[in-house]
């Protein structure tokens, strides 16, 4: 262990120059937090010189500056090329600070210049209306993380490492972030890093001993027992202890060095770092512990405008780094400082991993050649991500040395029908492997743990560096990441803002097994609201595509990959299902987004009665059979079959770009004729999307409302209401000319309900008519 204590003397020369930069930039980080002006203390400090609302998180400020510090000096002596993730929350006061010691936060935001008047507005911006966040936002130069919500530190840094040999990413996790679950699946990571092929994690995991108001649970377990736990995983703990500063650059220079040196032998290291909370800044107030203790999580002395003995405590604290020593005349670093960044290539706030800057084009098979052959609509039928899974075991081979496409998936890739990419790649797994393993490789290119969380960290973090890659997962628990692709989401918006960083590949999500078709697993893998979730969010971003078969599903997905900046939800089931579209048909119904089905229309030559309107599969497949239940009942029926892809077109154009013209939709959808609407999720969000559109008090919806369980197909649909029959029931009570009849025709398509409810009672499976359904039989 490399232990430093009070007793340590001050070095000379680089731990010196060392120390000055950390000193800039904790007083740098404590200046954002509280002062609106005289940022170099020029004049006595004052009143009006204090924020009115103090904002921000000093506690893991100093271990976050004192490790930016110390990964410099290495960066300088070796020319490594380090990408930084700073998982501790609102920490970005101290980054904020490094970013503008090394000049890249000036060069990226001009208006915050090296000087007074740029330090001034550095401080005034921070947790200001119109300014900054407390944490990492897309604004800093150098971040892919923004460390707002705890747990995905290490995840991004594992992907970020992925297909990029000689990157090192240092990931800061702060002990309180390591209690999350996402986090301590995290540590898994030395399983799934190719040292040949992938980049170098280094983990630092600083135990400053407290959360908001708590102890943090690894700085109080025994360290014999922390240790034993991180090598458990695969990782070699190296430590660093102190509470003296020049003592404690010494210990961790030289373990930083050591840590270093194991990295380029394909070792695994991490750094214990044990530092107070809230170190070098007020050790009491009113009496009450602050340094090293849970006070000074946030703002030290809060209440500094407004009470005096405050306000020359802070003055002092500030005065303590010797300002006049680390800025010259101009408000700019001084040179002691300033020579302490790397140069200017190296710098971990310009790496261009970081903006976006470094991608690899993605080569993609033809779409057509990996269609499935329609001759006539929904007569043939087919696993639609079976036939997707050729296209990615295609695309895998087209980028074959490229390092440029994974995918991942909570082992679930061959039961959600995409095994064909196995011809071609293999599951990366680095531990002993047993005969009879399924495609265990170390190299492989499919990624799968039983972790969404895992997945999607991975994934968010290869993204954010260039890569490009796609999720598929069942649908019921693609809600465990709701929080992470939230975040996600807010970043790709927030960044597209930033001309200085790049718009990176999408996040494109394939969302299979679902709903109606967890029939076998019951009530637990029922919930379609994943796409509820994602249309939440900002229109820019969110884009959500319910394929109805494969040739849809093909042409979706090959423009989800090649899109950016974006987040795609496709939802398309795995199971053998009829096929409309042929590849031709397919690409121009995907490029509209929705559209009519003349072929299955009957209202070409005469006004409308009904519209049935459909998205998703099944819905799909339950919309044209009740087209045909309605013929047999009313054979003069006109009616139109709308399929909708984009559920994004459905809004109005000033609520989505997507969205077309009020014009375009009343072209397809009527201005006054009856809509029954079969949707794939909670009818809720169709009404939602349209609520504004002209006739909206005409449409009706059907889709999941909650019912089900363990049951068959159909019953499924029979249960929520979207099965061919209450959709035939649900237009003729909505179509005046058939009113005289209607006790009639409800009673039998009731009688059919009512077979159908016997039949499956009586032998465990659907009706056979039901079973074998294909357009025209």
């Amino acid at each position: 262990m490399a232990e430093a204590g009070r007793e340590g003397r001050p070095g000379s020369g680089e731990l010196a120059g060392l120390d000055a930069w950390w000193r800039a930039a904790n007083y740098l980080a404590a200046g954002q937090i509280f002062l609106l002006d005289n940022p170099l203390l020029r004049e006595p400090l004052a009143a009006e010189h204090i924020k009115p609302r103090l904002l921000g998180h000093w506690g893991t400020v100093p271990g976050l500056t004192l490790t930016y510090a110390h990964l410099n000096r290495v960066i300088r002596r070796t020319s490594a090329n380090v990408l930084l993730v700073v998982g501790p929350g609102h920490g970005a006061a101290a980054l904020n600070a490094a970013a503008w010691l090394e000049g890249t936060y000036s060069e990226c935001h001009p208006d915050v210049a090296l000087d007074e008047e740029g330090m001034r507005l550095l401080f005034r911006q921070f947790s200001f209306p119109g300014g900054v966040p407390s944490h990492a936002s897309p604004h800093l130069p150098g971040s892919i993380h923004e460390g707002g919500e705890l747990g995905y530190a290490l995840a991004h840094a594992t992907g970020a490492a992925l297909d990029k040999p000689g990157l090192v990413v240092a990931c800061v996790i702060g002990d309180g972030e390591a209690e999350t679950g996402p986090l301590a699946a995290s540590w898994q990571a030395p399983v799934f890093l190719n040292p040949d092929e992938d980049g170098a994690v280094l983990p630092i995991l600083h135990l400053n001993g407290y959360k908001i108001a708590n102890p943090t649970v690894l700085s109080r377990l025994p360290r014999d027992e922390l240790r034993s736990l991180v090598r458990g995983f695969g990782w070699e703990p190296i430590e660093v202890e102190g509470t003296d500063p020049l003592a404690v650059h010494e210990a961790y220079a030289a373990a930083l060095d050591e840590c270093f040196a194991l990295m380029a032998r394909g070792r695994r290291p991490v750094v214990l770092l044990r530092t107070p909370k809230g170190w070098t800044g007020p050790e009491w107030r009113d009496g009450e512990p602050v340094e090293g203790n849970w006070r000074s999580h946030q703002v030290p002395l809060p209440a500094a405008r407004h009470d005096a003995r405050q306000l020359l405590q802070l003055e002092r604290w500030l005065r303590s780094y010797r300002p006049e020593e680390l800025f010259d005349r101009r408000g700019a670093p001084a040179a002691v400082v300033a020579e302490q960044n790397p140069d200017a290539g190296l710098r971990m706030s310009a790496n261009p991993l970081a903006h976006g800057l470094v991608q690899r084009e993605l080569r993609l098979p033809s779409v057509p050649a990996h269609a499935v052959d329609v001759p006539t609509p929904g007569v043939r039928g087919a696993e639609s991500t079976r036939v997707l899974g050729r296209y990615l075991r295609d695309a895998m081979r087209l980028n074959a040395g490229r390092r440029n496409l994974l995918l991942f998936s909570p082992d679930e890739h061959a039961s959600n029908r995409l095994d064909a990419v196995f011809e071609v790649t293999g599951r990366r797994w680095r531990l002993p492997t047993h005969p009879g393993d399924d495609h265990l490789r170390e190299n492989g290119r499919v990624f799968e743990v039983l972790s969404e969380h895992l997945c999607q960290g991975w994934l968010e973090g290869y993204l954010l560096t260039g890569g490009h890659g796609v999720f598929s997962t069942y649908e019921a628990f693609a809600h465990l990441v709701d929080s992470m692709v939230a975040q996600h989401a807010k970043w790709l918006h927030t960044a597209a803002a930033m001309p200085w960083r790049r718009a990176v590949p999408s996040l494109n999500y394939l969302i299979t097994s679902h709903v109606w078709r967890q029939d076998h697993n019951g009530a637990s893998h029922q919930d379609p609201g994943f796409i509820d979730h994602i249309l939440s969010k900002r229109a820019e971003v969110a884009r959500v595509y319910l394929p109805p078969d494969a040739n849809c599903l093909l042409h979706v997905t090959d423009h989800c990959l090649r899109s950016k900046g974006l987040v795609n939800v496709i939802v398309a089931g795995k199971q053998w299902e009829p096929q409309y579209l042929d590849a031709d048909a397919a690409r121009a119904h995907c490029e509209r987004g929705f559209g009519l089905w003349e072929w299955a229309s009957t209202d070409q030559d005469g006004a409308t009665d009904v519209v049935l309107a459909c998205a998703g599969d099944v819905p799909t497949q339950e919309t044209l059979a009740a087209v045909e239940v309605l013929l047999g009942l009313v054979p003069d029926l006109r009616i139109r079959v709308v399929n909708v892809v984009d559920l994004t077109r459905l809004p109005a154009p000033t609520r989505h770009p997507h969205g077309v013209s009020d014009r375009d939709y009343t072209s397809v959808f009527t201005a006054d004729v009856p809509v029954i609407f079969a949707f794939h999720g909670y009818p809720w969000l169709i009404h939602e999307l349209t609520y504004n559109r002209p006739n909206h008090d005409h449409v009706h919806v059907r889709g999941f409302s909650e019912n089900g369980g363990t049951t068959t197909p159909f019953d499924m649909c029979v249960q929520n209401s979207i099965d061919r029959f209450h959709l035939a029931l649900a237009a003729l009570e909505r179509i005046p000319r058939v009113a005289g009849r209607l006790g009639t025709l409800r009673q039998r398509l009731l009688d059919h309900l009512d077979r159908h409810h016997d039949y499956i009672r009586r032998t465990g499976e659907d009706l056979p008519e039901v079973r074998n359904w294909t357009w025209g039989s």
